[in-house]
């Protein structure tokens, strides 16, 4: 898709059209279905939702991988006490799904495991199928979570588990 078509299909994708897809049951099914998968794991998950991106910064050519970079920063999924903090972000406009991953996690799950999540997801997504596609992320994050970090008996809450929908 060239530039123009990107910047145009950004400005007429309203974040209504978010809210839509994820409304409040979804949102609270998402937010239970973190805490579930963390009490199996000793990592933390986040999953954040934007409708488009702003014209300058598509005009920048920031990508969804791009923009969940920066997310990644500043929602603080990075500041976990084992690195294994995991974004889980969803670019609606562009229907791309982006996980990043901390360090202490990152090394250890290979890049085709978490396209084979990202990609399971859309697919889910183009179905329409939005809460189920997060959920089954969020699962199978989970079990790449509990395979390299088992749950301890001090795990705490680092992040929120509700969803974070971006405006």
């Amino acid at each position: 898709m060239n530039a123009i078509a990107r910047i145009i299909k950004h400005l007429f994708y309203p974040d209504w059209l978010a809210w839509r897809a994820f409304p409040t049951r979804s949102r609270r099914a998402i937010e239970r279905a973190i805490g579930e998968s963390e009490v199996r794991h000793g990592g933390e998950i986040r999953f954040a939702v934007e409708a488009n991106l702003a014209p300058l910064s598509l005009l920048n050519g920031v990508d969804a991988r791009q923009r969940a970079l920066e997310l990644f920063g500043q929602l603080r999924v990075w500041d976990t006490a084992r690195n294994n903090g995991v974004l889980i972000y969803l670019l609606m406009a562009d229907r791309n799904v982006e996980i990043v991953a901390d360090r202490g996690l990152n090394g250890l799950v290979q890049p085709a495991e978490w396209e084979a999540v990202c990609q399971q997801m859309e697919a889910d997504f183009r179905r329409g199928a939005f809460e189920a596609g997060v959920r089954q992320g969020i699962k199978s994050i989970g079990a790449l979570l509990a395979r390299h970090f088992p749950p301890s008996a001090d795990k705490r809450n680092e992040l929120p588990d509700r969803p974070t929908l971006i405006a």
